[in-house]
């Protein structure tokens, strides 16, 4: 009986000791999983968290929901020049070590449907595409080139009416994008200027989405820390 009761314990430590390794184990996943949780931006519905960006010239914001029969989405109307919206709560966006991702329609126009200002630990600099008469992808600006001309720049093809999916990541040494499933932009940033083109495109700070003489629509927008 005393040996029976002795072998029953053992088992009763192993099972505890194999549960506390697990939680110990589950701890950092979870952790991590919280840490990489979506928050969205824009609601669908509404421009909540957004202001017009108040460019000369620039077109009507709206949301219109439903959108070509799916979620809501901001519209921007072509302007004379650039039209967007800005984020108000810049408080709360972290400035490294994050993802921004969105999906973006050219509806109509030729020039880009998405210019992604966003911030870059003191600095910033803006996601260009679809810029340039309307295929050139590219940041602006790097070492004081905008994006027709540094080494990110390259042309990409993009239709009227189609949903392409944004993705961008800002690092301590690298900001990366994607378009759909390629990666566009692979920038070392150790060493680098980053800054935004002169111009009224500072209005877009700290983060903001824009186009150029071109009705865009845009949803899905959201952040995470890494």
């Amino acid at each position: 009986m005393k040996t029976q009761r002795s072998v029953s314990l053992g088992f009763a430590l192993a099972a505890l000791a194999s549960s506390v390794a697990l939680d110990a184990q589950a701890a950092p996943a979870a952790a991590k999983a919280t840490a990489a949780t979506w928050q969205d931006l824009f609601d669908g519905r509404t421009l909540a968290g957004w202001h017009q960006s108040g460019f000369e010239g620039e077109g009507a914001v709206r949301v219109e929901q439903p959108f070509r029969a799916g979620p809501g989405a901001i519209i921007l109307e072509p302007g004379t020049t650039l039209s967007g919206v800005t984020w108000t709560n810049g408080g709360a966006l972290p400035r490294m070590n994050y993802e921004l991702s969105l999906e973006a329609m050219r509806v109509s126009g030729a020039d880009f449907f998405c210019g992604l200002t966003f911030p870059v630990a003191r600095a910033a600099c803006t996601l260009v595409v679809g810029g340039w008469a309307g295929n050139v992808v590219g940041l602006s600006n790097v070492d004081r080139l905008d994006a027709s001309q540094n080494e990110t720049s390259r042309e990409m093809e993009f239709e009227d009416g189609r949903w392409y999916r944004i993705r961008v990541r800002v690092t301590d040494e690298r900001i990366e994008a994607w378009i759909d499933d390629a990666r566009v932009i692979d920038l070392a940033t150790k060493g680098r200027t980053l800054s935004l083109r002169p111009g009224d495109i500072q209005k877009s700070l700290p983060l903001g989405l824009a186009a150029f003489q071109t009705r865009a629509a845009i949803r899905s927008v959201r952040l995470r820390r890494l």
